[in-house]
């Protein structure tokens, strides 16, 4: 009996232990099939891996986060999008009122004038020589000779007259004198709107050196603060930056440049293609600036004559302003005569009158052209140049 129990003790003992080995292999296998099957890990903060739609995912997707060190010798990182700037444009200031504006700039360079015939003409006693000095202040200003014997003259009558005298009344004569000079019934206005259906046609012309690419940027300003549609064309090809300055003139403002990114290209076909965008976009009025030449070259001022008969094949020039420079007194109205022979000059643009105590140049140039001055150039912002007001430059004259 004892043996029987302790054979059966065996037996289990067997069975036990060949039971654990068997639980054992198939726990081994059956975990090596589990491994091949388990699910995605979920992500991890600061990996590139997130679970997207479909995935068995328990947690919200997350953002993946790179660091530099991530991306560091990676060729195929997309760069970033950089939208670009819009330029802000310039609102430029009104030109209405702008020569009462600067009228004390005026009047500080030309006290020469006005300062020096109110002493001559209040002094007690007006002799011979005193009326000399009268008419050498006036010359030594540019008013001309023709022009300075005038005003002498009729100084001399009204103190005849009226004999006694103070300083203003001496301002009041000499006010209606250089008024009458200057010539206040003049029509000053510049084309710059639309004529039968097309935009009006102003060609910018001149000497070196005078600042005509500056005057027709200038000039673009005054239009635009006046609500013009304008467009530029940059004949002036011999000068490399030309085109360049005037088309940034332009951007400044919103104004398209018709240009030739070419050297020396014919100023003749950049007008006339000029005037052409200008119809077709149906513009107020086109600006053709052109080459500086002096007067006395023929040749290059039978290339102006060209270039002004090529833009009238395509449209009828409205304006020729001639931009003078006006600190070189009496030896611009030679230029002047030249100009106006070749292009036919309808209007005068006086640049720098700021820095000279010339201011009778106004009226010579206007009696030798038999043509207004329309605009004047009073210091070097860009809002500087001003339609030019007779009244009130012969105040400042005189003040």
């Amino acid at each position: 009996m004892t043996q029987l129990y302790e054979i059966v003790l065996i037996a289990v003992g067997i069975l036990v232990v060949g039971s654990g080995a068997v639980i054992g292999l198939l726990r081994s296998r059956g975990g090596r099939h589990k491994a091949l099957k388990a699910p995605p890990e979920k992500p991890r903060p600061g990996t590139d891996y997130a679970p997207g739609v479909g995935d068995d995912a328990t947690e919200p997707r997350d953002t993946p986060t790179r660091t530099i060190d991530d991306v560091a010798g990676v060729d195929t990182l997309e760069p970033d999008v950089v939208e670009p700037e819009v330029p802000t444009l310039e609102r430029p200031a009104p030109a209405l009122g702008r020569m009462q504006r600067l009228r004390a700039r005026l009047a500080r360079s030309n006290t020469a004038l006005g300062k020096g015939l109110l002493t001559l003409l209040a002094s007690p006693g007006l002799d011979e020589q005193a009326w000399e000095d009268v008419e050498d202040t006036l010359l030594s200003s540019d008013l001309g000779v023709e022009a300075s014997t005038e005003v002498v003259e009729s100084l001399r009558r009204r103190v005849r007259i009226e004999g006694a005298r103070d300083e203003a009344t001496v301002r009041g004569w000499l006010r209606e004198d250089l008024l009458a000079l200057v010539d206040p019934t003049l029509d000053r206005s510049v084309a710059s709107s639309r004529v039968e259906g097309r935009p009006a046609v102003v060609m910018v012309v001149g000497v070196n050196g005078t600042g005509k690419t500056t005057t027709v940027g200038k000039l673009a300003r005054v239009l635009v603060a006046e609500d013009k549609d304008v467009m530029l064309g940059a004949a002036d090809t011999f000068r490399a930056a030309a085109a360049d300055q005037l088309e940034t003139w332009g951007e400044r403002v919103g104004v398209p440049t018709v240009r030739s990114h070419r050297d020396g290209a014919d100023p003749a076909a950049v007008a006339f293609d000029a005037v052409k965008a200008g119809v077709e976009m149906e513009a107020d009025v086109v600006l053709i600036d052109t080459a500086g030449r002096l007067h006395n070259k023929v040749g290059l001022m039978d290339e102006l004559g060209k270039v002004k008969r090529v833009i009238e094949k395509q449209s009828p020039i409205d304006e020729v302003l001639l931009v003078l420079d006006a600190t070189t007194g009496q030896n611009g109205l030679r230029q002047a005569e030249v100009f106006s022979e070749v292009v036919q000059v309808t209007g005068i643009v006086l640049t720098k009158l700021d820095g000279t105590a010339k201011g009778g140049i106004v009226v010579a140039v206007q009696r030798k052209l038999g043509v207004p001055v329309k605009l004047v150039g009073l210091g070097e912002g860009p809002d500087d140049l001003a339609p030019f007001d007779p009244a009130t430059f012969v105040d400042a004259l005189i003040s």
